[in-house]
């Protein structure tokens, strides 16, 4: 096997590589760029079709795990979750920890190398999280335990040897990264994905500038899910947000009679009172458009708030 400073150089040149995609292309990675790596003249693909654990040949430790792109979390091969201290898993392949993939990764947590998480974000497309690292392994369950951060994996230990104060702060502080450096980044890419990269409301096409939008927040038990998710610039999400706009279920615009009757600048005269009545520019995609049930929900909030 090789040494291990060549495998150090592999995964830094890896991440930089990846820093170079993302820049370019606002945060994403296609499936055929992951495979166009090379590392010092030679190709050294990033992912494997049919795989979704990566393993370089001549290299013990996995370089990269993938979570394979589903409409709905509950559509997955494997159930990827979150533990009760706040931090991710990633499933074994298969149920045997002795297979050729589970040894790789057990050979990364041990030696605690880098990986990168491969997150599909639609058919092709991944958002890559990295560096990650395994942290542990509960055989029981057939998964390992990741950190996305240093800090998460500098603090991890057993949730066994915590006391629960303790245990409760740790999960906080995992909760807080994990949905901002993994659900959230996510979520807003599958759902600016399937509106074509525009805000929904006026047609706004600046990547830098768009949001996904909740119709149900994640706090009050909303999924990351498309349906649950708008595309819009920011200054129609904060409106959403504060129900000074609201979409009906049949997908209409409505903005809060208070502020239809204000008289103000060009701001408030085009970008909100003019969107008043407009329907909602939705996906091409039937299974992508917003749930209806959770529009009903969020307007009844909205007229309530008017």
């Amino acid at each position: 096997m090789r040494q291990a400073d060549e495998d150090d150089r592999l995964r830094a040149a890896a991440f930089s590589y990846l820093d170079r995609l993302r820049e370019s292309s606002g945060g994403l990675v296609l499936r055929t760029e992951a495979e166009a790596f090379k590392f010092e003249g030679r190709a050294f693909p990033l992912v494997e079709r049919q795989r979704g654990i990566r393993k370089i040949a001549g290299f013990d430790a996995a370089i990269s795990i993938l979570t394979t792109y589903a409409p709905r979390p509950d559509m997955r091969p494997y159930a990827d979750d979150v533990g009760p201290d706040g931090y991710p898993r990633y499933k074994w392949r298969g149920s045997d920890g002795s297979t050729f993939d589970n040894v790789a990764l057990r050979v990364a947590m041990t030696q605690q190398k880098p990986l990168i998480w491969f997150v599909g974000v639609a058919k092709g497309i991944f958002e890559p999280v990295y560096p990650v690292w395994l942290v542990g392994e509960e055989p029981e369950e057939t998964q390992f335990v990741v950190a996305i951060d240093d800090e998460l994996r500098e603090q991890w230990s057993d949730a066994t040897t915590f006391h629960p104060a303790d245990l409760a702060t740790r999960r906080r502080y995992a909760d807080v990264v994990v949905h901002q450096r993994l659900h959230q980044r996510v979520f807003r890419d599958r759902v600016l994905l399937a509106y074509e990269t525009r805000c929904a409301i006026c047609r706004l096409r600046h990547p830098e500038l768009l949001d996904a939008a909740h119709i149900k927040e994640d706090s009050e038990g909303g999924q990351p899910i498309v349906p649950n998710g708008v595309a819009m610039c920011a200054i129609h999400h904060r409106a959403f947000d504060s129900f000074v706009l609201g979409i009906r279920p049949d997908c209409k615009i409505e903005v809060r009679p208070d502020v239809l009757d204000e008289i103000d600048g060009p701001t408030l005269q085009h970008v909100l009172k003019g969107v008043h009545g407009e329907p909602l520019w939705v996906p091409r995609n039937v299974r992508a458009r917003p749930d209806p049930d959770l529009l009903e929900e969020r307007y009844e909030r909205f007229r309530i708030a008017s």
